[in-house]
């Protein structure tokens, strides 16, 4: 399978919600329902104060995610995919949604939790870094970050290992792995604060 050299551009993702709503069976598919429960039972603290979804799609994971958050925000590239996810959580006042190309356009506002679920292999290796470098400017004191990446293969610009272990290794600086689960379809890396004594956040 080739793979994409460079980040994919937001007409990719533009191209599969035009042919159809769910492309990924986001609302369907048991893969993606065990993934879910999966993440959401790794988090490690019971409730956060700010959070951010980094590619939420039609907001089926935020719609979870937001009985363990104050505030939530989504953001994603694709504005039919932004528009099933507004409708999918419009009950749920607490939870607001952008539209954003990472790495070069980011949400205002600091996050205790930042969640990049099946998100950092659409970038190559230039914009990982670009990425890492947003998280740590909107991470707060004693932060969470939840990577979770297929790792099947794809014709994306990194494969789920590549994209989780750059990612790692890129923000190593401030942040050190808490805990990682591996099935035989993806991986979920929890990364926590490297020397913050005295937060609770810490594991």
């Amino acid at each position: 399978m080739s793979r994409h050299s460079a980040s994919l551009p937001a007409s990719y993702f533009d191209d599969c919600y035009a042919g159809d709503p769910d492309p990924w069976r986001f609302a369907t598919s048991p893969y993606e329902q065990e993934k879910y429960a999966a993440t959401l039972d790794a988090l490690p603290r019971a409730r956060y104060a700010s959070a951010l979804e980094v590619g939420c799609s039609i907001g089926v994971l935020t719609e979870a995610l937001a009985e363990r958050c104050n505030t939530l925000v989504g953001i994603d590239l694709a504005e039919r995919a932004l528009d099933q996810a507004r409708v999918r959580c419009e009950r749920l006042r607490h939870v607001c949604f952008e539209r954003a190309q990472v790495p070069d356009q980011w949400p205002d506002g600091s996050f205790d939790l930042i969640l990049l679920s099946e998100v950092v292999y659409f970038l190559d290796l230039v914009d990982v870094e670009r990425l890492v470098a947003r998280v740590r400017g909107c991470l707060r004191t004693g932060g969470e970050v939840v990577l979770v990446h297929w790792t099947g293969e794809t014709h994306y610009p990194l494969s789920g290992d590549e994209a989780a272990d750059r990612f790692i290794a890129a923000a190593a600086t401030f942040l050190r792995p808490l805990r990682g689960t591996r099935t035989d379809a993806y991986r979920l890396d929890i990364l926590g604060p490297v020397s913050v004594p005295g937060v609770r956040g810490e594991r």
